[in-house]
């Protein structure tokens, strides 16, 4: 029989986790913005190298974003296990 004690302090524990879990998201966003960024920079300096340059830039807003919703599955799979 588990006390109400246990039960709270495993309540926060998995809060404070999945909390956590999503700082994660904050760095896929800001990825996603220098992935952009640097876009845009290199076809102001090259416009003849667009092509390249947006493939690349899908590539790794793709990578940077596969990131992003990792952590928040692994958030998830903190709260709700």
């Amino acid at each position: 029989m588990k006390s109400i004690f246990y039960s709270t302090i495993t309540t926060a524990g998995k809060s404070i986790g999945a909390g956590l879990a999503v700082i994660g998201c904050a760095g896929a966003g800001a990825g996603i913005g220098i992935v952009f960024g640097a876009l845009v920079l290199g076809i102001s300096r090259n416009p003849l190298q667009e092509p390249k340059l947006f493939q690349l830039t899908l590539l790794g807003f793709a990578l940077c974003e596969a990131m992003g919703l990792l952590a928040i599955m692994m958030a998830f799979l903190i709260l709700y296990s």
